[in-house]
């Protein structure tokens, strides 16, 4: 078994600089406040942007299957990114979870190579908060359709499939036209939840939904870390920044000691937290102890990114309370990744049964 490598290649750096690029150019502040202000949050002209000009949707395929061929490792780097820009596209949900539940499927077709491509959006709809080896709800299986409720499935309102578990214990594919979308309440505008209700809609069973959904689930918390870690390195980056250039007394803001000691400790924080998803991404690359990597970089992800959020609220003063200020998105991002795909506490217990520590 080798060593974890935490550093960046320079493909994945090039990658990360084509990708910060296209959200400079597409995916301003303002403009995700807009969004998340309207009936359409999702911005489907950057998703077009990023599969269509860039192919990121088929970085986990493999290429003999319309993907590209790529890791973890740089599913990683794109996630850093769209972090960095609270970027309002289902990229977590469609082109990681569902896509990864297709690739444990048999007969998922041409799903794959559809999601792929960018030409279709998938989502896994198991709810947001369930993390992998949980007991997912299920929907009735009768004839070829499926009846029931799903609640609180992520970037439900912009898919195109389904993947939906069924009592039988497959996982089955739906066209989304066929199920009844409807948007619950979410703390997180650019990530919104929906009720999915099927009633009698058909169905076409592509696998079983155990390995498909645990795999998926797995996935998605190793590489929400490196999400997380995009938020926090956005909100400390913007906090020193803004304590450099906002004065009190005739100096800056950022020249007093306190502030100096919280900034330093966050910043030993979001280094701890990069070296723990970059663990977790390779772990996923490799498939060497995958569980307990993903299970330690979940365990301090969140905590991390929702303090760095909060003390980007609380250092930019008035102005990071006014709603044209975006710190507020990445705090609601934040708190929302903190539950997604389990808590840090769920994850811990995880790790304790993986390691053999647990409590008395």
């Amino acid at each position: 078994m080798t060593d974890p490598d935490l550093l960046y290649s320079e493909e994945e750096e090039a990658l990360r600089a084509a990708v910060r690029d296209l959200l400079a150019d597409h995916c301003d502040p303002a403009a995700v406040i807009a969004r998340a202000e309207s009936d359409t949050p999702h911005d489907l002209r950057l998703w077009k942007a990023l599969t269509d000009g860039m192919g990121l949707a088929g970085l986990l395929v493999p290429e003999e299957r319309g993907g590209q061929g790529a890791t973890h490792r740089e599913a990683a780097v794109v996630l850093e990114e769209l972090g960095r820009a609270v970027a309002p596209v289902p990229y977590l949900t469609s082109a990681v979870v569902a896509t990864e539940a297709l690739l444990a499927c048999d007969d998922a077709g041409d799903l794959v190579e559809e999601l792929a491509t960018g030409r279709r959006i998938g989502a896994l709809a198991v709810a947001l908060n369930v993390t992998a080896g949980d007991a997912v709800r299920t929907v009735r299986v009768e004839d070829g359709t499926l009846r029931g409720e799903l609640t609180g499935i992520a970037d439900a309102a912009v898919a195109d499939v389904l993947l939906v578990p069924g009592d039988d214990g497959g996982l089955h594919a739906v066209d989304a036209a066929a199920a009844a979308v409807t948007p619950q309440p979410s703390l997180d505008l650019t990530r919104p939840l929906a009720t999915v209700a099927l009633d009698g809609a058909p169905a076409r069973r592509i696998g079983a939904a155990e390995p498909a959904v645990r795999r998926a689930l797995c996935s998605a918390a190793g590489l929400l870390a490196s999400e997380q870690l995009g938020i926090a390195d956005w909100t400390l980056t913007e906090t020193v920044r803004y304590l450099k250039d906002r004065k009190q007394f005739n100096r800056p803001v950022g020249g007093f000691q306190a502030l100096k000691h919280r900034l330093a400790q966050l910043w030993l924080e979001v280094v701890s937290l990069r070296a723990a998803a970059r663990a977790a991404a390779d772990a996923l690359a490799t498939g060497q102890d995958t569980e307990v990597a993903v299970a330690v970089a979940q365990a301090y992800a969140a905590p991390v990114a929702v303090r760095a959020a909060e003390e980007a609220l609380q250092l930019h003063g008035g102005i990071g309370m006014t709603w044209e200020h975006p710190v507020h998105l990445y705090l609601k991002r934040a708190k929302a990744d903190s539950i997604a795909y389990g808590t840090a506490g769920a994850h811990r217990a995880a790790l304790a049964e993986l390691v053999d520590l647990r409590a008395p």
